[in-house]
């Protein structure tokens, strides 16, 4: 992309992505010029009509759907999930247990836990190894005739490790249970086929994909039922009422159109620049390792855990330099706490304080990167100087893989 962007650094992209400008540029006529109501049967109406039907188009066909009638547009991912998950638990007579892992998103997680706790379901909270990668076996001792609805990522936000969904579909399937992904950080950076697995809802969201913030999408298989929680008028076939956001739905359909161009800069050029990224720092600095798996994950996002380090301090340290990174989820920052994902990986308490996540985009250079690996080794150095747990005679902790030993 040639267009100058902001000063700094920018390795957040999990978190949110910058809005590309092609996509401003085909939102903003729905401000002013195209402003009718698309259910509206004039011609002002009906021409934005025409509009959304081919931005639904375009989600359609980033995830490999068969139909435009199985894409729901939303707010956003925690609607999305929030939406599958509820109307699964309505519509499922008769069954009462909910599956999802240990590292999802707070969007599943927290929904899951309240309804647990409040509404008497029954939850099954399946772990992960020190990869993150999902204990299928535990899963498979999970599932009943009693679930209702089984609900994994198809990659998480921090680590960037990628669950095998189509199997894991599969096997809710057996049961006749529904099965949801939150696919919020996989859609746009690796091909899709929702279609040739057995996926009942697939959540998406706009503002990770260089679309705008506010908008996102329920994939609905065919045939499934969607009991809405939103009520209202008949909007979206009656699924989720209210007049739909058109320019953020213009958004996210030319969003989806840019992500299919760049899905082999995806997977070859940022991935290079993040390999590059992971190789500089671990070759320039002691006590520190990549988390998630090596083998199975997202080409933009490397996890380094650095021990004996606070990560807001990292953080704090980077931003003086312009550089913008993550210690998580940023629905959890803030949190003193290490985060679940760490947790649940059983990452050591002396390195999981320490995990900085660097989320690359397709706007990321090899100057930047460059950058960073020059900057990374001194504000290590500096706050290793300050901590009393440091020794750089301590013995690392128990490498979770010897690629990263």
């Amino acid at each position: 992309m040639t267009d100058v962007k902001p000063q700094g650094i920018y390795l957040d992209n999990n978190a949110t992505t910058r809005v590309d400008p092609r996509v401003v540029e085909a939102m903003l006529p729905f401000f002013t010029e195209q402003f009718g109501n698309p259910s509206s049967i004039h011609s002002f109406g009906a021409d934005v009509g025409k509009t959304v039907r081919w931005a639904r188009d375009q989600v359609k066909t980033l995830l490999g759907a068969e139909h435009d009638s199985e894409i729901v547009f939303t707010s956003g991912g925690t609607e999305s999930d929030n939406a599958a998950i509820l109307s699964a638990l309505t519509t499922q007579k008769g069954r009462d247990e909910i599956i999802t892992s240990a590292v999802e998103h707070p969007a599943v997680l927290a929904l899951c836990e309240y309804l647990a706790k409040h509404e008497g379901y029954t939850l099954h909270v399946i772990p992960v190894d020190s990869l993150g990668r999902l204990d299928v076996n535990a899963y498979d001792k999970a599932l009943s005739e009693n679930t209702a609805i089984v609900s994994f990522m198809w990659a998480n936000n921090e680590t960037g490790t990628i669950f095998p969904i189509s199997r894991l579909a599969a096997m809710a399937k057996k049961v006749g249970a529904l099965f949801h992904t939150d696919a919020v950080q996989i859609v746009g950076k690796m091909p899709l086929n929702v279609a040739a697995t057995e996926i009942d809802f697939l959540s998406l969201s706009g503002h990770k994909l260089h679309g705008p913030k506010g908008i996102g999408a329920l994939y609905v298989r065919r045939g499934t039922r969607l009991r809405p929680i939103i009520r209202g008028g008949h909007q979206e076939r009656d699924r989720r009422a209210g007049t739909e956001n058109v320019t953020g739905i213009v958004g996210l359909g030319k969003a989806c159109e840019l992500a299919m161009e760049y899905m082999e800069h995806e997977n070859i050029a940022v991935k290079a620049l993040r390999d590059k990224l992971e190789q500089g720092i671990l070759a320039k600095v002691s006590h520190c390792f990549v988390t998630g798996d090596p083998a199975d994950r997202l080409p933009n996002t490397c996890n380094i855990a650095f021990e004996y380090i606070e990560g807001e301090a990292i953080l704090l340290f980077l931003n003086r330099l312009g550089i913008a990174a993550s210690s998580g989820s940023a629905c959890t920052s803030g949190s003193l706490e290490p985060s679940h994902v760490m947790r649940a990986m059983n990452v050591p308490f002396t390195a999981a304080h320490g995990a900085t996540r660097f989320s690359l985009s397709r706007e990321t250079t090899e100057a930047e990167i460059d950058a960073v690996i020059d900057a990374v080794p001194a504000i290590i150095e500096k706050l290793r100087a300050l901590s009393p747990f440091w020794d750089k005679d301590t013995p690392k902790a128990e490498a979770f893989d010897p690629a990263y030993a």
